[in-house]
């Protein structure tokens, strides 16, 4: 009787160690996983700060304006803007409509 109480607690244990430890590797890939997308945000975080903080700055624009385009970029009158449609079958060229409230 006390061999067969002893084998049963072994394979008892045996089998709660099993299942703690297949519970356990479940939340370590679940952590992991929440890590790696964690990491991948934190990436495209900084890389849109980086995008905010330094390009769109409206003398950095002029900076680069002066520097890279100053012989292709020309004033253009807001009357003479066209947009070219190409969504249906022909393609449609239409002035830009500009509101009060833009």
């Amino acid at each position: 009787m006390k061999k067969f109480f002893v084998i049963s607690l072994i394979i008892f244990l045996v089998l709660f160690t099993a299942v703690i430890k297949n519970s356990t590797k479940r939340f370590e890939d679940e952590i992991f996983a929440s890590k790696e997308s964690i990491r991948i945000l934190e990436k495209d975080l900084k890389d849109l700060e980086l995008e905010f903080t330094y390009l769109s700055s409206g003398k950095r624009l002029m900076d680069l304006q002066s520097k890279f385009f100053e012989d292709y970029l020309v004033v253009k009158k807001k009357k003479k803007i066209e947009i070219i449609d190409k969504s249906k079958e022909k393609i449609e060229i239409k002035k830009l409509e500009i509101f009060k409230n833009e």
